[in-house]
């Protein structure tokens, strides 16, 4: 993983001054030799760089480097990790699709199934990401997707992807996974059954809060030709592009991110700029050390936090009594990342109070930073949601996320203590009979 962090899409001595890391390409377009060599590439029978809202060099090295962390066989970089989810399941439900998804998934992807895409006619299902039964309950003929966190925001959840997998796929159905938290360095989704992989890189895989950026990886699982009915769009010619996107499966491409680049990617214009894949880049190459302090400092604190009085709940995997913890010993050796949650006892009031106690805790909606952050999710990241999906997703209204960065764990523990005696002062008041 470190190796392939540092290296995979890059070779020195294949560039003209052998630079050892990717060159920064700020063209918005590039020059074509003659007038065949422009129309091939528009017409799909030549690969290269037009125009950087369909692609740019610079990105490309970040598609190679994240499909060969995640085993894949093809990636496209968007803007951010929100387009990664909306292009991956346009791609695969658009129009008039259905999709199962976990309850418990971050705010913004709950407000894009429930909104957003529905303005695309793509209905979805919420399920309990851990009754496998009630998944394949909600399966019928015209869903296209099953979508998933790996780790889940913000309680840090985890889910049995292998036996998920294997009840989509006996219907017939994709499995996307967004795996931010855990990241490559924890957990390969396609490994375990995915077919398709999101990730939000703005948070670890960048690493220092300074890039907007969204990746989606093709596993190699998922072949459209075997129920053909199911993404006419992929499995016959294209009216607009005059090829057969499920072609590319035969010279070990994807059809479907050829076809999620062509149309969603060019038309939405969420192409990533070359300056954000250089900074994802250069945090990729620190990932496997800093996933591993990370995930080790929070496990600690997040048991350190179940014993303090102030607080009602800990949501993390190694804290006893999780119906997950066997997940966390069966496929992740090396830690669930650094996201979790807490409840504190004194509700709304008492959150305020520890959230604006905090001196060396930023308070921010962002995660996976070097920089330790915190948030109250009712307020901010959930609060659109209804009071029903925010309890499905295991936020209240004393609800904390805890984002742990990289300082060192006693100051850290150190400002949680206090801002946790700050709290206990401060109650929920009393609500009339």
């Amino acid at each position: 993983m470190s190796t392939a962090g540092i290296h995979a899409g890059w070779d020195a001595a294949e560039e003209r001054h052998r630079a050892l890391t990717p060159p920064l390409h700020t063209a918005s377009a590039y020059a074509q030799p003659s007038h065949a060599a422009m129309r091939a590439l528009f017409a799909r029978r030549a690969e290269g760089f037009a125009y950087s809202r369909s692609g740019n060099p610079t990105t490309a090295v970040l598609e190679q480097r994240i499909t060969a962390l995640e085993g894949g066989i093809a990636a496209i970089a968007v803007a951010s990790g929100q387009a990664a989810t909306t292009i991956a399941l346009c791609a695969l439900a658009a129009p008039g699709g259905h999709v199962v998804a976990s309850s418990r998934l971050y705010g913004g992807t709950i407000e894009l199934l429930d909104d957003t895409l529905a303005d695309f006619g793509v209905t979805c299902t919420f399920v309990d990401p851990w009754d496998l039964d009630a998944w394949e309950a909600a399966f019928t003929g015209s869903t296209r997707a099953a979508l998933v966190e790996s780790i889940a925001n913000p309680g840090a959840q985890l889910v049995d992807l292998p036996a998920l997998s294997a009840r989509a796929h006996a219907r017939g159905v994709p499995v996307v996974v967004d795996s931010t938290l855990a990241t490559p360095a924890l957990y390969r989704p396609g490994d375990h059954g995915a077919d398709v992989v999101v990730h939000s890189a703005t948070k670890y895989l960048c690493g220092h809060g300074t890039a907007m950026a969204g990746l989606i990886v093709d596993t190699g699982r998922f072949d459209p030709r075997r129920c053909p009915a199911r993404w006419p769009r992929l499995t016959t010619p294209s009216r607009r592009f005059g090829v057969t996107f499920a072609h590319e499966y035969d010279r070990g491409g994807s059809g479907m991110l050829a076809h999620a680049r062509a149309q969603y990617v060019t038309d939405f214009g969420t192409a990533l700029p070359a300056a954000s894949a250089q900074q994802i880049l250069v945090g990729i190459e620190t990932l496997d050390l800093r996933m591993r302090r990370i995930s080790a400092d929070a496990r600690t604190l997040a048991l350190r936090l179940a014993d303090r009085p102030e607080v009602r709940r800990v949501e993390h995997p190694a804290v006893p009594g999780r119906p997950d913890a066997h997940l966390a010993a069966r496929d992740f050796p090396h830690g669930t990342a650094g996201v979790f949650s807490l409840d504190l006892a004194g509700g709304e009031a008492a959150a305020e109070a520890f959230c604006d106690a905090l001196q060396l805790w930023s308070l921010a909606v962002n995660i996976g930073d070097a920089r330790s952050l915190v948030c109250h999710p009712a307020t901010t990241t959930h609060s659109h949601l209804t009071e029903t999906q925010r309890a499905h997703c295991g936020v209240g209204p004393g609800t904390v996320r805890l984002s742990v960065g990289l300082e060192d764990l006693e100051d850290l523990w150190a400002d949680l203590a206090q801002a946790l005696a700050v709290a206990a002062s401060r109650q929920e008041p009393a609500r009339a009979a």
